[in-house]
């Protein structure tokens, strides 16, 4: 039996593949994003390492001498101590031909008139299912939800994503992009049953010769197990899952204290975390990781690691088909 794995996500969105990667701060450069629309799937620069609009753009036009397959761009909603400037980032994307925003964070709800006045789609990621209804309600084409396990920002709820995924199909009418916990093809195909139209996976895709981290972190990733990640700023507005270690330890000290957010905020700074991660720190840098950690065994190329997982997807529904054919 052939399988086409092709769904309304693919069709929005371009790629081959209903797989999406996801954005990862200063990781997801021009580079790493050409990687995985090279690959197949679907991948957004993060707005985040852009300080300016015009190094935006050049980062657009990087991606674009890498690649001819589609890409989009994530406009960060999360508070931040110096905001960006998102509604000259869109324009600027538009003039550049970006076709596909992904908003994440806050509501995107102001930023849709723009987005949708430049004929481009776009995908809200999200992870309450209250926050997946209001995307659909404001213009959203895509709504990617995220369950307790992902790394970076899941709610404050603590569902999973084998409860949380289906509640949100049952929702919305636009396809559902389900992310948290999610590592293979076991992954993948579980998330397609519950009713998702395409994938999110952003922890595996660290552990990838194009990620842009030291090697230290990513073998740090493949001997760490799955209770090896932690929640930070629990105290702040927007608590991150990420990876266990001496800096969110030290964090995790002062907000079990009641240390006041200006003894923390200095701790997790980008440019303080970004300097030990360019330094291969693995110590003292802030990285965002989920719980998959735990089924991340090797360093593949992107290419390699989506052509294995879509390969082994399709095995997994044959394996389906005679368990389920079977007569007893």
């Amino acid at each position: 039996m052939a399988y086409k794995l092709q769904t309304r996500v693919t069709e929005i969105l371009g790629s081959k593949y209903p797989l999406v990667m996801g954005t990862m701060g200063y990781q997801s450069t021009a580079e790493f994003v050409a990687a995985a629309s090279n690959a197949g799937i679907f991948a957004c620069l993060s707005s985040v390492m852009s300080r300016t609009t015009q190094a935006l753009r050049e980062e657009i036009r990087k991606t674009k001498s890498l690649t001819d397959k589609p890409f989009g761009i994530n406009i960060n909603l999360f508070p931040m101590i110096s905001p960006l400037p998102h509604e000259e980032y869109i324009d600027a994307a538009l003039e550049e031909g970006v076709t596909v925003f992904e908003t994440s964070g806050r509501s995107p709800e102001n930023l849709v008139p723009r987005i949708k006045k430049g004929n481009a789609r776009f995908m809200h990621k999200c992870a309450r299912l209250r926050d997946a209804r209001t995307a659909e309600r404001v213009g959203a084409d895509i709504v990617e939800i995220v369950g307790f396990e992902c790394g970076g920002h899941p709610s404050r709820e603590n569902i999973t994503s084998l409860v949380l995924i289906p509640q949100v199909v049952d929702a919305v009418k636009v396809p559902v992009i389900a992310g948290g916990g999610i590592a293979d093809a076991r992954g993948i195909v579980a998330a397609f049953a519950l009713g998702a139209e395409g994938v999110l996976m952003g922890t595996r895709f660290l552990a990838t010769k194009e990620c842009p981290i030291p090697l230290s972190f990513k073998n740090r990733l493949l001997e760490a197990q799955s209770t090896e990640t932690m929640f930070v700023m629990r105290t702040l507005s927007d608590p991150m899952r990420a990876l266990r270690n001496k800096l969110t330890t030290e964090v995790e000290e002062l907000e079990d204290k009641g240390a006041p957010p200006e003894e923390i905020i200095p701790m997790l700074a980008g440019q303080r975390s970004l300097k030990a991660m360019e330094a291969g720190d693995v110590e003292n840098a802030l990285l965002a990781c989920g719980q998959i950690i735990g089924l991340v065994h090797d360093i593949p190329t992107v290419k390699e690691l989506v052509e294995r997982m879509m390969g082994e997807t399709i095995a997994v529904y044959e394996q389906l088909g005679k368990t389920l054919g079977k007569k007893r």
